[in-house]
């Protein structure tokens, strides 16, 4: 028997174009897929492990850093997907429809059935597997000179996760895996001073290090090598010729309210938007104020406005504002991200150098349509993520709370409250406040069932 918050969620898929449920077709494949054993390199010797959240158990990436002849090299791992869902194959089209893994706090809607993603086509441990594999050169001095991408046969070796890592980056044990695993620890220390490295050759750090949860030097770790991986699978497909779907965050429509929130936190950037002068006050003031960073980089966040994917040749720059870098797509998680799949199989064209498996004209349709419904996907979990915090904060109406503005407009003004991430309408009080302002303010009503939290001015 479902329960309540499953069911909204269930119906909230299906009010947003969704579909909850694989069809039997797809069941029947998934029940029916052969075993493979067609993975290029054998690179299973390596020291390969996987980083992600402690529940996670779809496994799209593993990470592992060489250091030969004086020179350093970061691999990375990303799950052979396409091998057991061809295009055009039941499961394929499902995909091809929801575009995307929904997750809710009731269930998991998985975009590849959870036989595969959990299992045959995640990296888990101690398990081979087939992989792209995106190899770069970091040179010291800020560079990054060569790269390029190839499939091969990887081993799992550790599954790590961002919590115990982090823990032992600020002085905790070690996680139990070091003591097992032998240089598994110098492996990480490494990978990590890596990243470092990666990160400071960009122009500006990553739009999600605009977050609005807690920071975590083992996400950023993975968040570093994410950015050069699809940056690196982006300049493959463009210099063999292919077309691709890029990930871009356009230029803001709200420029003037960012430049006055840096100049509120003491910073000053130009009259027109400047992704580089944006990503430099954001790094000065995280540095300078840590603990309020967080909620100035919401408050940016949300006035940059969402990501969206366009399909484009590939002799044409697409901007992703919030990078500051000329060419970004995904590519890092083909279990839960179509767009990732459909590059695996245009990197796939390229290694054999034969004709892409999909047009430019039929790149841009897909390229609307994962942008459509990863909209939807997100109104999903917000939907629910709703409804999960109006059933806990209904016996608390009538209490007041601190918060910050991270909406407003002609439909309303929206508030965060802090420390605890929940979103609701303010419905009276709402006069001259702005995105980024705090506020104190009352609870007064909940609607689980529609996800409805609403607030006064206290």
């Amino acid at each position: 028997m479902p329960s309540p918050l499953e069911r909204i969620a269930r119906d909230a898929m299906v009010a947003h174009g969704l579909e909850p449920d694989f069809p039997k077709a797809a069941k029947d494949q998934a029940a029916g897929l052969p075993a493979v054993d067609d993975g290029g390199r054998d690179l299973r010797a390596l020291p390969w492990s996987s980083i992600d959240n402690d529940e996670s158990r779809d496994l799209d990436q593993l990470e592992v850093c060489v250091e030969e002849h004086g020179q350093r090299r970061l691999l990375i791992a990303i799950a052979d997907v396409d091998v057991l869902v061809p295009k055009g194959s039941p499961i394929d089209a499902h995909a091809a429809h929801n575009t995307t893994s929904v997750y809710t706090p009731a269930v998991i809607f998985p975009m590849i059935p959870a036989t595969l993603s959990t299992d045959r086509t995640s990296l888990n441990p101690d398990e081979d597997r087939t992989a792209i594999v995106i190899d770069m050169t970091v040179e010291e001095g800020c560079t990054v000179p060569s790269s390029t991408v190839y499939r091969a046969r990887v081993r799992n070796q550790a599954k790590l996760t961002y919590n115990g890592l982090a823990a032992w980056f600020e002085g905790a044990a070690a996680p139990r895996a070091f003591a097992e695993i032998p240089g598994l620890e110098a492996q990480i220390r490494l990978q990590r001073e890596i990243s470092e490295q990666l990160r400071d050759c960009r122009e500006a750090e990553a739009v999600s290090d605009l977050r609005t949860e807690t920071p975590n030097p083992a996400k950023r770790l993975i968040e570093n090598f994410m950015i050069a991986a699809n940056g690196a699978t982006a300049r493959f497909l463009r210099d063999r010729g292919f077309a691709s779907i890029r990930r871009v965050v356009k230029s803001p429509e709200r420029w003037a309210r960012i430049v006055d929130l840096a100049a509120q936190h003491g910073g000053k950037l130009p009259a027109s938007p400047d992704a580089v002068a944006l990503q430099g006050f954001l790094k000065s003031r995280r540095a300078a104020e840590p603990d309020t960073f967080e909620d100035l980089s919401l408050g940016i966040i949300k006035l940059l406005g969402r990501g969206e994917y366009v399909a484009e040749a590939p002799d044409a720059p697409s901007l992703h504002f919030a990078l500051a870098t000329q060419s970004y797509m995904h590519s890092t998680a083909p279990n839960r991200r179509f767009p990732d799949l459909v590059t695996q199989r245009l990197l796939k064209a390229a290694f054999a150098n034969s004709s892409a498996p999909y047009a430019l004209p039929e790149l841009r349709r897909l390229a609307e349509h994962c942008t459509r419904q990863e909209d939807a996907a997100n109104k999903v979990e917000r939907l629910t993520r709703k409804a999960a915090a109006a059933l806990w904060l209904t016996p608390r109406i009538g209490e007041t709370f601190d918060s910050i503005v991270t909406g407003a407009g002609p439909k309303g003004t929206w508030v965060r409250l802090v420390p605890t991430p929940v979103e609701g309408r303010l419905e009276r009080g709402a006069q001259g406040l702005d995105v980024g302002d705090r506020v104190r303010v009352r609870l007064i009503s909940t609607d689980p069932r529609r996800g409805f939290i609403d607030f006064v001015r206290a």
